[in-house]
Order: structure tokens, then C-alpha cells, then sequence
């Protein structure tokens, strides 16, 4: 359960969303996202798919099961998009 509260907290932080404004998308309290991000409570299947939704990842990776993220890339050219696969395959070769 804590992988899970850690996942979703990187997940709001990266989307710089706070707790009350993703409460407020998924019709839940600010408490009940906090007791997510803890570990003390888990979430139900259907607010499980809203937030894999909201985050655009599966609920795989919410739970900890999958480690691979797809990032969006549309409304990138071919050449940022290039340049960000270098820069990708450069930062693993480092182990960062």
C-alpha cells in the first residue's frame, strides 16, 4: 500500500496538483487523498481508474506491478522527440 501512496503523491507533485484539487476532480476529501498518499487507505476500483486516468498511466503502475511510464509526446516534433529518446537512453547509460 505504500508504494502506491508514494506513486500517486509523485504523480500530484509532477502534475503540480495539491491534494484539495485532486480531491475535487475525483469527488473525494482532501483527507482521503492524504490517507492514499500515507498508505492508510486504498482506493476503491473506480477511483482507481479515475486517477490512472487523470495521471494518464495504468493502474499497473499505480499499484506498483509495472515500473515503465509512457510519457505524451504529441504536439512534439520528430526532432524534439529525438532529441529527448538521446537524452532518455543518455541519463540510463549514467544510472541516473
Amino acid at each position: 500500500m505504500v508504494e502506491f501512496g508514494k506513486v500517486l503523491k509523485a504523480l500530484r507533485l509532477q502534475g503540480n496538483m495539491t491534494q484539495m484539487q485532486l480531491a475535487r476532480r475525483l469527488g473525494v476529501t482532501k483527507s482521503v487523498i492524504s490517507a492514499y498518499e500515507t498508505g492508510l487507505r486504498m482506493p476503491s476500483y473506480d477511483i482507481l481508474i479515475a486517477i490512472s486516468r487523470i495521471f494518464k498511466v495504468s493502474t499497473d503502475y499505480l499499484l506498483g506491478i509495472e515500473r515503465k511510464q509512457d510519457i505524451d509526446l504529441s504536439g512534439l516534433t520528430d526532432d524534439e522527440i529525438s532529441a529527448l529518446t538521446d537524452l532518455i537512453k543518455a541519463m540510463k547509460r549514467r544510472g541516473v
